[in-house]
Order: structure tokens, then C-alpha cells, then sequence
């Protein structure tokens, strides 16, 4: 059998190296509208970033943050069946996603209005900003809200993010 002059990484195989697309790890779930979605959704995210190396100090600050996102949209988003959660790692960088398809709303307001401090609720935005590089909304009414939360991660040496996620490996984070 002739291999043809092909090499692992050769002509028309993708690989960092030549300038194609990165490795990334991706996943999305779809949760229901009840309350128990919240801690599976943070235990699906915390598994796969445990899995690839993101060190714990990073980890717990994005299920922190997810936890606050998911609990807003079963508080605040209306009626609705599912939302969804995404978490993409590409390199050093993770994104975390939550969609939902209720009222919308005017985060920039929200924003202003800081929680009392006998408030039992109305810290989420604030502690999703404190422990995540990168907080963005996309929002209509009546079409729903985008959460992105974004974080630079660092990886356990010898983890698998640092062999499979060739920026962090480059950038010895």
C-alpha cells in the first residue's frame, strides 16, 4: 500500500501547525426551565474543563458565573420550555453562552441599579463581572437574551488543554 508522500499533518489535514483551524472543545446542552437544570448544567461544564486541565481556582469562577446566568434566566426570562448553555474552549480562551427565549431585557439598566444589601437576589450581573474576564448581552424583547462570559484560562501542567489547545500550549500558560 503506497501512502502517496502524505504525512501526518500534511496536505489537506487540519492542524494548528499550518494555519488552519485550532482545536477547540465545544458543548452545548439544552436544559428545561426547572430548577434542577442549573446544577446539571454546572456539572456537565465543570467536568469538561476538569477534563482538559483548566486549573480549579479557574473552574470554580466559571461555574460560578454559569450558576448566576441559568439561575437569572429561570427567574427572569418568562415563560419558555428549554435554554441553552454553550461553553466553547478554543486555546487559552473559554466562552460560555446562555440563550434563552423569554422577555428580554435592558441589561444597561440593570446594571445601574445595584442590589440592597438586605436584598435576598439582584447580585448575579455583579458576580458574573467580578469573577469572568468579559461579560457581553445581546437582547430583544420578546426574543430573548445572549449571555457571553469569556475567561482566559490557565491549564495543571502535563493536562490534556495543554497538548490538544495548541495556544495555550504555545503560550506556556
Amino acid at each position: 500500500m503506497t501512502d502517496h508522500g502524505r504525512q501526518p499533518g500534511g496536505p489537506g489535514v487540519d492542524t494548528p501547525a499550518q494555519g488552519n483551524r485550532p482545536a477547540s472543545i465545544a458543548l452545548v446542552l439544552q436544559l428545561p426551565y426547572e430548577r434542577d437544570s442549573v446544577p446539571l448544567g454546572r456539572h456537565l461544564v465543570r467536568q469538561t474543563l476538569v477534563a482538559v486541565g483548566v486549573v480549579d481556582d479557574i473552574v470554580d469562577e466559571i461555574e460560578l458565573a454559569l450558576s448566576e446566568g441559568c439561575t437569572n434566566v429561570l427567574h427572569h426570562a418568562g415563560p419558555g420550555t428549554t435554554y441553552e448553555v454553550a461553553l466553547a474552549v478554543r486555546g487559552d480562551r473559554c466562552e460560555l453562552q446562555v440563550l434563552d427565549r423569554g422577555r428580554g431585557f435592558d441589561h444597561e439598566s440593570v446594571r445601574d441599579r445595584p442590589a440592597a444589601t438586605t436584598a435576598e437576589g439582584g447580585r448575579g450581573l455583579a458576580i458574573m463581572e467580578a469573577v469572568m474576564d468579559r461579560i457581553e448581552f445581546a437582547s430583544a424583547p420578546e426574543q430573548g437574551t445572549r449571555v457571553t462570559l469569556t475567561k482566559r484560562l490557565s491549564f495543571q501542567p502535563g493536562s490534556a488543554g495543554r497538548g490538544l489547545l495548541p495556544v495555550a500550549a504555545e503560550e506556556g500558560v
